[in-house]
């Protein structure tokens, strides 16, 4: 049996240090439990002992006051004789019942109690009490007695011995010790138990962790597929690491694509300068050089103001300044803002926003992020088919949980296989790198909507190409 117990034991703590099992919330909780199971239990037996002894007294005093009547019937149909006959004859008979009939000078007529405590007699209701039983002398027992009183001052003794009621006590008293030893037993091996597994499976989370922290981020952390907490927090941890993993991803394609795409508008910007150094031209020449290094300095600086703009809108950290905006009235302020762009390239700017369009954001990004649709649409409007108007339009919906602004035009659109890459920063296609831009517009669209908890949608237009930002209605 030594053996088997040992066996089971080095089962439990196998792999996982003893010490270490003892310490674990899960082991603490399980002796927690124990202690306020165990007093529950201890005050439910306790209450429901008190409840026995109190029924079983009160059945002995029902039993009592049977009795008495029936020696008052026996009294009245016989005299004393025949009372005394039938307390000799029960006194006799094995049981718990004690009798005792004394004359007027105190002295035992009949019964089998042969000691009482001084004062039992003058008790005018059933007391607990010593005595000592007809041939058990000088052992005290206890019992519940009654006394009542003949004519000519005769008394009569009847109770019923404690024995019963003490021995169920007891039993009791056994049972709750057991049962608190078997659940203590319980309570450490089964704490033991949940905190190997929960310590195996936090310890193959931790090493893993551990792994992810000195090598790459592409592991994730182990599901049980239990579904239970941990798995939940390994799955916010994943989700937390795809999230890191991807703004780094990030980071590392913004260097890449500065490194290539801003080498050549700062090797136009050095080359401006050298030649405006060798220039020969006089003053007018020198001006002219110096005016294209600034507006190659001008394209820097709005480069590096946009990627601000999108790590800000990225960071999220622009949420405490959001304020209650209608969309309808921000599309409108934006088309009157590009008008005259719009006129002077010939493109007809339509604005369809009849109804108010709710929303909780920051003006100056969503004002931005839609400079940006515009400006991109104005710039690929002209369409394709001779002959055709170039027409921008701007348009709100209203749902019933959202808002859509969106920026149509007719122009070459964006094949649909291109349409998820061009969200990406300095991604420009092939037939737009002869065109001005940075490739960081729909960037900063995209990572404002994700700011305002929205999206950004890119659509076939027939012909042309439809982008909607969706943002969350605000609540009435």
């Amino acid at each position: 049996m030594n053996i088997k117990r040992a066996r089971f034991w080095r089962s439990l703590t196998r792999g996982v240090a003893p010490g270490r099992l003892f310490r674990t919330t899960a082991f603490k909780l399980a002796i927690a439990y124990f202690v306020i199971v165990g007093l529950g239990f201890t005050l439910v037996l306790d209450r429901v002992g008190e409840n026995v002894r109190e029924l079983i007294n009160e059945q002995m005093r029902q039993t009592i006051d049977a009795e008495i009547k029936g020696l008052a019937d026996q009294y009245a149909d016989g005299g004393l004789n025949q009372l005394v006959a039938v307390v000799e004859r029960r006194s006799r008979t094995p049981g718990a019942s004690i009798y005792l009939v004394t004359a007027p000078n105190g002295v035992a007529v009949a019964g089998n109690v042969i000691d009482l405590p001084a004062g039992v007699f003058d008790q005018k209701t059933a007391v607990e009490t010593t005595y000592e039983r007809l041939g058990e002398p000088n052992v005290a027992r206890r019992a519940i007695a009654r006394v009542f009183t003949l004519p000519g001052h005769f008394r009569v003794l009847i109770g019923h011995d404690l024995e019963d009621r003490e021995r169920l006590r007891h039993i009791l008293g056994s049972a709750l010790f057991t049962s608190l030893l078997w659940l203590l037993v319980i309570a450490t091996f089964g704490g033991l138990f949940v905190a190997r597994r929960l310590l195996r499976r936090v310890d193959a989370m931790s090493a893993k962790a551990a792994t992810l922290l000195q090598e790459d981020l592409t592991g994730r952390l182990p599901l049980s597929g239990a579904d239970d907490e941990l798995d939940r927090l390994a799955r916010n941890l994943n989700a937390m690491l795809d999230r890191i993993a991807s703004l780094m991803a990030g980071i590392r394609q913004v260097s890449d694509n500065i490194a290539h795409d801003l080498r050549t508008p700062l090797t136009r910007l050095r080359n401006n300068a050298e030649q405006a150094l060798q220039l020969d031209d006089g003053e007018e020449g020198c001006r002219a050089a110096l005016e294209q290094v600034i507006d190659e300095a001008d394209g820097l600086i709005r480069i590096f103001n946009a990627l601000l703009m999108i790590a800000r809108a990225e960071a999220q950290s622009s949420r405490e300044n959001f304020t209650d905006l209608d969309a309808a009235e921000l599309a409108s302020d934006m088309a009157e803002l590009y008008e005259p762009a719009a006129e002077e390239k010939g493109v007809a700017l339509q604005v369809e926003a009849p109804a108010p369009a709710p929303i909780r954001g920051q003006r100056e990004l969503i004002g931005q992020a839609l400079a940006n649709l515009i400006d991109n649409a104005l710039k690929y409007s002209a369409p394709d088919v001779p002959g055709a108007t170039a027409v921008v339009t701007i348009s709100v919906a209203l749902d019933d949980n959202k808002v859509e602004i969106a920026v149509a035009d007719r122009g070459p659109g964006i094949p649909e296989a291109e349409r998820a890459r061009v969200l990406e920063r300095f991604v420009r296609l092939e037939a737009s790198r002869s065109r001005p831009g940075s490739g960081l517009g729909l960037s900063l669209a995209a990572a404002v909507a994700r700011l305002h908890d929205g999206t950004l949608r890119i659509e076939d237009n027939a012909p042309g190409l439809r982008v909607v930002l969706v943002l969350p209605r605000r609540a009435a």
